[in-house]
């Protein structure tokens, strides 16, 4: 049981070690300008594949995109914006919600084309 102690923590270790690759990552590309309007801009980009570059209007409205590569080696790549109706991400890689079933599509429809009996008469 102590060999097995001992290789559980020994795998625990390199799990939890970052890997070299990215422990060893540098800035490549870095820009930045910011305008007395309080506009902005800026991107970067690291020697391990992360990238990420944004515009806007400082507290009005920002849009951007980013890129890193995920554990398993996928391309993760988001785009946004961002403006007085809420930050709005997409990406491949995010959830999406489950298409609606049909029986409540044709409820809908049946609602929509049936309107109450108060709507009918004006009131």
């Amino acid at each position: 049981q102590f060999v097995l102690a001992v290789a559980a923590l020994a795998i625990a270790c390199v799990q939890a070690r970052p890997d070299s690759f990215d422990a060893a990552a540098e800035t490549r590309e870095y820009k930045s300008d910011l305008k007395e309007d309080g506009s902005y801009q800026y991107q970067y980009q690291t020697s391990n594949g992360i990238a990420g570059q944004e515009a806007g209007v400082g507290g009005y409205y920002a849009s951007g995109s980013n890129a890193y590569y995920a554990p398993d080696g996928q391309l993760i790549q988001l785009t946004y914006t961002a403006d007085e109706n809420g930050f709005h991400p997409a990406g491949a890689h995010l959830p999406t919600p489950p298409p609606i079933p049909a029986a409540i599509l044709k409820s809908l429809e049946y609602i929509r084309t049936h309107p109450h009996q108060e709507s009918r008469q004006g009131q």
